[in-house]
């Protein structure tokens, strides 16, 4: 039976808060890290995504610290405390508001920084002090490099979504800013996946933790329904749309696995009528947590991203979410369906999958030890068809119509006008015909195919010869300048002359 928050002992200020906020039953993460940091231990814990590890270490650090809460004005009486260190910047975001929330009933101090922000903002909140301070990696470099941030007083760090960070390189990173914290200090690693580089920085970073598994490690939530359907790049957006349509979606996250698709991709379902905003890393800040807010306010029904977006974002009661493009890493495949079905919430994940993608769904199929079966997407009559790659199957299944014209449209007439221009032969190759392909034709001009005839003899000179001979020739070159008459000023003196 799950334990109740209710059963925790915390604080009045916490319990009053986790209260407002709807928590009744903690989930297992939850559960189980909760008293374990409460102790002060380290702690490496994993668990599927979606879980609520950020109240399982956020509430237990918050209740150890409130023996430091004052309410003094100086910045020396509230110095950095706790560091929460996340991959991202709309994690970073998404955690401080956690974090704040649990807080807002005691008197501790909390703040988030992260890059692609203007930092004379976020100077000015850490020059005021803060207990807890949420962060990037580069970000809280350059603010450590600035003297903005002193770090010398953190008794608590959480390395939160760490194979993330050194999936995208933080790990020299990670390494400088952990160097400025004290030595004496309580360390919790929270992932969803368990790889041998995170045991690794574990061993490096924690002393004697306690592990904490809560389920398989790269294991999928059970309420999730995995369906991997087989679809030609052409065909991709019309299985969205009709899977949309079957299933009464009104809400879903895209994923591709490039930026530059990504912003392809939302223009074009954009085209057709569906509400999609984009969200990749060449988005500025802004726009990037514009397109999150309007997403939760179901301002936006398709939120097309790129895997920025797949790690730890909490967006409840999201329905479903696509891989237009399998996943390039297939832990990212684990993430990426984690966007749905959050805290035992129902949710479906669907994959698309086309004939070059064999490689990955065999490393998924992998990881999550879980036979994958493709199936085939029944198309509804009034779903448009992909351009090319369905004209060609349609030439080749029904060939002509009744009507005189062949599957692409053209009529008896227009192919006679496709013949090769030379001796009138059809073209060898027979896709030619029916992709409507008409060599250029090439110029009859009678001028070009005559002899060649010598101009009748004339004694008149050239034009440009005569012009040239007209031209009288001075002594002077043409590109020197002659010298501009200055009226003198005073005369020139005579020589005298000797007397006779």
């Amino acid at each position: 039976m799950t334990s109740s928050f209710s059963n925790l002992s915390l604080a009045e200020p916490l319990a009053r808060a986790v209260a407002e906020m709807g928590y009744e039953s903690m989930t297992p993460i939850q559960e189980q890290a909760i008293p374990v940091v409460l102790t002060g231990q380290d702690v490496m814990g994993a668990a599927q995504t979606g879980t609520g590890k950020t109240a399982a270490f956020s509430l237990p650090l918050l209740q150890r610290l409130l023996k430091h809460e004052n309410s003094s004005t100086s910045p020396a009486r509230h110095p950095v405390r706790a560091l929460v260190l996340l991959p991202t910047r709309e994690l970073a975001d998404q955690v401080a508001q956690q974090i704040a929330l649990y807080a807002k009933h005691t008197k501790l101090r909390s703040t988030v920084v992260f890059g692609g922000m203007d930092m004379k903002p976020q100077t000015i909140e850490l020059k005021k002090g803060v207990e807890v301070l949420v962060a990037t990696p580069g970000r809280l470099l350059d603010h450590i490099e600035a003297k903005n941030a002193v770090l010398n007083q953190v008794e608590y760090v959480v390395l939160d979504e760490a194979d993330r960070m050194l999936d995208i390189g933080f790990l020299p990173d990670l390494q400088r800013i952990l160097s400025y914290l004290p030595k004496q200090r309580t360390t919790l690693l929270f992932s969803a996946t368990f790889s041998p580089e995170i045991k690794r920085l574990a061993s490096s970073y924690l002393q004697n933790p306690i592990t904490i598994e809560v389920a398989r490690p790269n294991e999928t939530a059970s309420t999730v329904e995995q369906r991997f359907y087989s679809a030609n790049d052409d065909d991709k957006r019309r299985a969205i749309h009709q899977v949309l349509k079957t299933r009464g979606i009104k809400q879903a996250f895209i994923f591709v696995n490039s930026k530059l698709g990504c912003a392809r991709l939302a223009r074009s379902l954009e085209r057709e009528g569906l509400k999609t905003a984009a969200l990749h890393g060449d988005k500025s800040q802004d726009e990037r947590l514009k397109a999150l807010e309007a997403f939760k306010k179901g301002e936006v029904d398709l939120l097309v991203c790129t895997d920025v977006a797949a790690r730890g974002l909490d967006i409840k009661d999201v329905p479903a979410v696509f891989n237009f493009d399998v996943p390039f890493n297939a832990e990212d495949y684990v993430h990426r369906i984690g966007r749905t079905g959050r805290a035992g919430a129902s949710g479906l994940a669907v994959t698309l999958v086309s004939g070059s993608d064999a490689r990955l769904v065999a490393d998924i199929e992998k990881l999550i030890k879980k036979k994958i079966e493709l199936e085939a997407v029944e198309y509804d009559e009034d779903q448009p068809r992909g351009r090319i790659n369905d004209g060609r199957r349609a030439w080749r299944e029904a060939g002509e119509t009744g009507d005189g014209r062949d599957a692409l449209g053209a009529s008896a007439p227009r192919r006679e006008r496709d013949r090769d221009y030379r001796g009138g032969r059809e073209s060898r190759d027979p896709r030619d015909q029916h992709r409507g392909f008409r060599p250029a034709a090439i110029s009859r001009d009678p001028f070009f195919e005559k002899p060649y005839e010598a101009s009748p003899a004339s004694d008149a000179a050239p034009a440009w010869e005569a012009a040239t001979k007209a031209a009288p020739r001075s002594s002077i070159s043409a590109n020197i300048k002659p010298k501009r008459k200055v009226a003198a000023l005073f005369k020139a003196a005579q020589p005298e002359t000797s007397a006779q």
